[in-house]
């Protein structure tokens, strides 16, 4: 009989096809007339190079929601109520692919990781279906608080660090139903534009855990409840199909870029940068949401 790593990386695999499918014949059906930005087609070059570039530190450890959300405003890609689905949708295959690498290469308990995943889509599954219903104006609010809250995480994460000293694999007791709770929150955040990475591994060490088996948990997490709320997302509507094309076929070739060639790099001055660029694009998304109360 299979090893349980072996049989989540299989329902992995079957989650990942599973959505690769529903996602292709939605792309594919004659549907209804979908809102400016929606539409269907070939990606934009520049959504392919966004996949690419924020993929690729995604995968080593950045977090890729606070900077494809940035971009995407910049350059005016995606209309803001389409940001959350198109973020869900477009990183979905290329977190799978990272859960793929890290969930087979680094140690950790099976039982506490999957049921942090778990936690994790369940809570992404509720959040998504509440997420894809909401007004313009309440993305851009919901969005610009999550970027503050996210900035906030990395600045926590680059200036303070993460507890150290911890080498536990495991979670038990009342610490385990800790960890459910806290990636069942964070899985919930994902759906409006709150990276899971920064505070998933902080949870994971105030846990005491390795700060290492902060990868397979938080990758795993994305890998699974990402497929689960896109297709919530993919639904209704509510993601730009284009965009969300481009982020998938640029980004799968740059996480495995980063994971097999690259693997480390000095990141202290890309988190800055992230951070800086997230407060910016926070105000920015603030200030919109009053003009259009007005």
């Amino acid at each position: 009989m299979p090893d349980p790593k072996t049989l989540l990386l299989g329902l992995l695999g079957l989650v990942a096809a599973g959505f690769a499918t529903v996602w292709a014949w939605m792309l594919r059906a004659p549907g209804r007339t979908h809102e400016p930005g929606a539409e269907t087609g070939a990606p934009p070059v520049s959504a392919l190079g966004i996949g690419a570039l924020t993929d690729f530190f995604d995968t080593l450890g950045v977090g890729s929601f606070a900077p494809t959300t940035s971009l995407f405003r910049f350059l005016g890609l995606v209309p803001d109520r389409l940001i959350p689905g198109t973020l869900n949708v477009g990183h979905a295959l290329p977190s799978v692919a990272q859960a793929l690498i890290f969930i087979a290469i680094v140690e950790v308990e099976t039982r506490t990781l999957a049921l942090m995943i778990g936690a994790s889509v369940v809570g992404a599954w509720l959040g998504a279906g509440r997420v894809a219903a909401w007004s313009r104006r309440r993305v851009q609010i919901g969005m610009g608080i999550a970027l503050l809250v996210a900035a906030a995480f990395m600045a926590s994460q680059l200036l303070g660090g993460t507890p150290g000293g911890a080498d536990a694999l495991a979670l038990g007791g009342f610490l385990l139903v800790l960890g459910i709770a806290g990636n069942f929150l964070l899985g919930a955040l994902m759906t409006i534009g709150i990276g899971l990475y920064a505070p998933c591994m902080i949870l994971v060490s105030l846990l005491g855990m390795n700060a290492t088996a902060a990868f397979p948990i938080m990758m795993g997490s994305c890998a699974f409840l990402m497929p689960i709320a896109g297709l919530r997302f993919i639904r209704e509507h509510a993601y730009a199909p284009r965009a969300a094309l481009g982020l998938t076929l640029g980004g799968i070739p740059a996480v495995l870029l980063a994971a097999f060639v690259v693997r480390s790099l000095p990141l202290g001055a890309v988190r800055a940068l992230v951070i800086v660029v997230a407060v910016y694009t926070a105000i920015a998304m603030l200030r919109a949401s009053r003009s259009d109360a007005s």
